[in-house]
């Protein structure tokens, strides 16, 4: 009866699991890289993509390799249209390690620099389109918990009202904190310490807002999603979506969540869990969806598949890829 009663619990645990590995995929890959880089020049690590305000897609890359330190002659921002030509690039010399990307109501772009030294970093900067710098947040190379500082800022969100909320802190380091500023780039309040209790993080990784107002936040290395309002109060906690490293929500509030570290492997972060793009309603929390990491298998470590994660007009999705260095574009065909 004890072994039955064993089995019994250990199959009402695995089928959540099961599920959310299992859901169907209506995308298919897009061959090869997508966005047409210029002649000689090749992707780098890539963990940030976001809608523009016209349709065209934004992407920050780290200069061919993983670090923009030492390609100064190389822009980090691109611009590409649907069909992946490039329109726009800017930020040659401004960053160490371009991050978190985000397009504010108004249009404008904002991007994290999640690393620091040699005078840059551990900010988040402001664009017009056009590329003119228009604020940058924390001090350049100085990482700190202060409120005029920031250590290893993740992700940058602003909310309909012009408020600016940072998640800060990435991998095993940072501060493991969110960050509020009015839109003047004011500081206004802080939550959050390194734990796994609600309202505590390990890694904030990714940031997003449902038309509800609710701020969503990747807490990855405690393999969940948190949700609170724009005060800070911790209002759900959600593990369905595997371990976040991107989180988009569109307009129709439907969530697509990256999931680039898990594995089914034991002893890797997350066991039991299939990498890819998890994708459902933040109306009910269910994942009716799942664009599988095409290079993942069994026991893969380090990195893999979409890290920043973002969709189109048309319902294309958008997989920025840190340890493959693409972006990648999935198709629904269904």
């Amino acid at each position: 009866m004890k072994k039955l009663l064993l089995l019994a619990l250990s199959l009402t645990f695995a089928m959540p699991v099961f599920a959310q590995n299992h859901a169907p995929n209506p995308y298919r890959a897009v061959p090869d890289v997508w966005g047409e880089l210029p002649e000689g020049r090749t992707w780098g690590s890539t963990s940030a993509v976001y809608p523009a305000a016209d349709g065209n897609m934004w992407v920050a890359e780290r200069c061919g390799e993983n670090t923009c330190v030492g390609h100064d002659d190389l822009d980090p921002i691109l611009l590409f249209d649907v069909d992946g030509n490039l329109l726009r690039s800017f930020g040659a010399g401004m960053f160490e390690w371009p991050h978190g990307i985000h397009v504010d109501p108004d249009g404008n772009l904002w991007v994290t620099d999640a690393r620091g030294g040699e005078g840059r970093g551990h900010q988040i900067h402001k664009f017009t389109p056009e590329g003119e710098l228009m604020m940058s947040l924390g001090q350049a190379g100085v990482a700190g918990d202060g409120p005029d500082t920031f250590d290893q800022p993740s992700d940058v969100l602003v909310a309909p009202n012009g408020d600016i909320f940072v998640a800060d802190g990435h991998g095993a380091g940072g501060n493991n904190r969110i960050v509020k500023f009015n839109s003047a780039g004011e500081f206004i309040m802080e939550w959050g310490s390194t734990g796994s209790e609600n309202g505590e993080f390990r890694d904030p990784h990714a940031l997003s807002m449902d038309s509800r107002g609710r701020l969503f936040v990747g807490d990855r290395k405690n393999n969940r999603l948190q949700v609170f309002d724009q005060d800070g109060n911790h209002l759900d906690t959600w593990t369905q979506f595997g371990r976040p490293s991107g989180l988009f929500i569109d307009d129709n509030d439907v969530l697509y969540s990256a999931d680039s570290e898990s594995s089914t492997g034991g002893g890797i972060p997350n066991a039991g869990w299939v990498r890819g793009i998890r994708i459902g309603s933040v109306v009910d929390g269910l994942v009716t969806s799942f664009i599988p990491d095409p290079d993942w298998h069994v026991y893969v470590r380090g990195t893999t598949g979409a890290e920043g994660v973002a969709v189109d007009a048309f319902g294309n999705v958008y997989g920025a890829e840190v340890g493959p260095r693409m972006l990648r574009k999935y198709m629904r065909v269904r």
